[in-house]
């Protein structure tokens, strides 16, 4: 029906709004059919207004009644596996609830409740935010102790150990807001004391320190919150100055390169350097102690032979000219040249001789007749070698 029907609102012959006792008569009579009253069939009793309805009061009771289920159901609560209750008494905490299942209290505003998860394990991101593009400028850049800027992004992991501290005296609300401002402040106090060279080459050591330094300061806030890993996603210097620092970085790697390939060479080289120097030292030793074996020796050989010359000087001296001739001749080249057979030369090579001897095949040489002549070739080389023999060219 259109709002400008001229007979919206009538009912049969009267006109205008809805009378709001009738309205009310007709909730009531509603509520009473659903207790056990007397609804539309029944005799309406007289209302206040004079017309017929139910009783109002009855109806009041009732209401109040389902409110007040409700509100005693609203304290009902449950406290899962994991996590702990906190019941608040006009915000002052009276009970801490460490066993999961339901339990109940007072509905509000007269006590409420905090659940809190103390076994997640929840991270916060400084420097940047879900990926390392999407940078935060202002958190990442930070200052060495050499007065050299790079931009260090890195995450930490923590969770709730004390539901009590952490409600209490966590001033800022949001647990990863409070935990980044201290993980910020604790990494620029470890990369402040810190040389760039430092932080670009040994991060996991940048890590620790601030972690440590991070647990201290919760700490001392008292926020019920333990650290459990810090990890540096990115360290890198400022876009602006990214080519100088990659040669910085390349010319550490070429040193380490070189020093590794200088102790490679030295650990070859040493050991057979003393290798040599302890064979050439046991050598020494061994011509060492030959020496003054062969010098003792010859000492005790010089004595007994002065002894034996005292008693017979004569038979010692021919005996000592005769093994010094031997020992002289078996190391020299041997001819014998017979001069006195008037111009006959009898060649005899001695040590050709001796040679072919000890090989086993000895041809006997040929005794000269009077009047012959050696061969030309045996001639030759027998004056060659004489020649040799004495010097002459």
């Amino acid at each position: 029906m259109a709002w400008n029907d001229p007979n919206w609102g009538k009912k049969g012959n009267n006109s205008g709004p809805p009378d709001l006792d009738e309205l009310w008569r007709r909730f009531n009579a509603k509520l009473s059919e659903l207790f056990g009253g007397k609804g539309h069939g029944g005799p309406t009793p007289v209302g206040p207004s004079g017309g017929k309805g139910g009783n109002p009061i009855n109806g009041a009771i009732v209401l109040l009644a389902i409110i007040g289920i409700i509100w005693v159901g609203s304290g009902f609560y449950i406290v899962s596996e994991g996590k702990r209750g906190l019941v608040l008494r006009f915000g002052k905490l009276v009970e801490t609830v460490t066993q999961s299942g339901p339990h109940w209290h007072l509905p509000y505003p007269i006590e409420a409740v905090e659940v809190v998860d103390i076994a997640q394990n929840r991270l916060t991101e400084i420097g940047f935010r879900q990926n390392e593009k999407s940078k935060q400028a202002s958190e990442a850049a930070m200052l060495t102790s050499d007065k050299n800027i790079i931009n260090v992004l890195f995450t930490v992991q923590y969770t709730i150990t004390d539901a009590k501290q952490y409600l209490f005296n966590n001033n800022v609300g949001d647990d990863q807001i409070f935990v980044r401002q201290i993980a910020e402040s604790a990494m620029r106090e470890v990369v402040g004391k810190s040389k760039v060279d430092a932080v670009l080459g040994d991060s996991a050591t940048v890590a620790n320190k601030a972690s440590v330094l991070m647990q201290d300061m919760l700490d001392r806030y008292q926020v019920g919150i333990a650290v459990a890993n810090v990890a540096i996603r990115q360290v890198q210097p400022p876009e602006q100055v990214q080519a100088a620092f990659n040669d910085a970085i390349k010319a550490d790697q070429d040193r380490e390169r070189q020093k590794n390939e200088g102790e490679a060479y030295f650990n070859d080289i040493v050991p057979k350097a003393k290798g040599g120097a302890a064979r050439l030292l046991q050598e020494a030793e061994g011509y060492k102690q030959s020496i003054i074996a062969r010098a003792e020796g010859d000492a005790s050989r010089f004595k007994l032979m002065v002894a034996e010359y005292n008693k017979a000087p004569g038979v010692t001296r021919d005996r000592l000219y005769i093994d010094a001739m031997q020992q002289i001749f078996s190391n020299t080249t041997k001819i014998m040249v017979d001069q006195k057979s008037g111009g006959n030369m009898l060649y005899l090579p001695l040590d050709k001789l001796m040679q072919k001897m000890s090989e086993g095949h000895v041809t006997a040489p040929v005794k000269p007749t009077v009047g012959d002549t050696p061969r030309a070739s045996e001639f030759e080389q027998g004056r060659d070698m004489l020649r040799n023999r004495e010097g002459r060219p």
